[in-house]
């Protein structure tokens, strides 16, 4: 191991936006809840079963992209929608359409609340980039790019494989693990030679389909075995931890 807390062989560090980098993944999973409850309550009347914001959310909708997170929830309720199309409004009965009402809400609370870094992942990505390795952002949100703006962390990733690059590239998302191997191709690194840091179950999947070099989990919600079975290689509660400092949680 390098004094980084990663194997020697570690070329390049491919990290997850939301919970990984930035405190958003609470506010995905609050948009979340708020479209699918009023999804539900409007098809099925005041008896419906909530979304629940913790398990449902780990479970179907975390690390994937948005259409896919529709999909496999609702599926897991037994209801099918059309695909629709991407402009679709928001109210629509359709794939699209509640995808974009959940879009709706996160922008309207990312603008509302602003969105907070993880200290600890941004003293790591430093230590990183100061020993030379090379770093991309990889996240199936389509409004990567808005938010690391928000918090200035623009300039600490070389390459960007987010949900625009990856409808524009026809890559699937998480748990598949075509957008993480191009994030390593744009570096110039195989994939047994990144690191994958990842909060998401889904996010271990693709690190261990795609055989990368080493996949680190990150526990932001208290699924540390689950990570681990999921493929990560390691756990930890915070980035720091890699650097030695067990007080890096912000």
């Amino acid at each position: 191991m390098t004094r980084l807390g990663l194997p020697g062989k570690i070329l390049a560090c491919l990290f997850d936006l939301d919970g990984v980098v930035t405190k958003t993944a609470a506010v995905h999973a609050a948009a979340w809840k708020e479209t699918f409850d009023a999804f539900l309550r409007e098809r099925e009347g005041p008896g419906y079963r909530p979304f629940d914001q913790v398990a449902d959310y780990d479970r179907y909708v975390d690390g994937r992209p948005r259409a896919d997170g529709v999909r496999t929830f609702l599926a897991s309720r037994g209801i099918e929608l059309p695909e629709g199309t991407p402009d679709d409004p928001p109210d629509a009965a359709t794939v699209a359409g509640v995808g974009n009402r959940k879009n709706e809400l996160v922008l309207r609370k990312i603008r509302a609340g602003g969105v907070e870094a993880y200290e600890g992942t941004l003293r790591f990505i430093d230590a990183v980039r100061a020993a030379g390795l090379r770093t991309a952002i990889v996240s199936s949100s389509a409004n990567t790019v808005e938010v690391l703006r928000s918090i200035g962390a623009e300039h600490l990733f070389d390459v960007r494989v987010d949900g625009v690059v990856a409808r524009e590239r026809g890559l699937p998302g998480k748990p598949h693990p075509d957008t993480f191997l191009a994030a390593a191709h744009d570096l110039g690194v195989d994939a047994d030679r990144a690191a994958v840091f990842e909060d998401a179950l889904a996010g271990m999947e693709a690190g261990r389909s795609g055989r990368f070099g080493y996949v680190v989990g990150v526990d932001r919600t208290g699924q540390r075995d689950a990570l681990y079975r999921h493929g990560a290689d390691i756990v930890v509660d915070d980035l720091a931890e890699l650097l030695g400092d067990q007080g890096g949680t912000a």
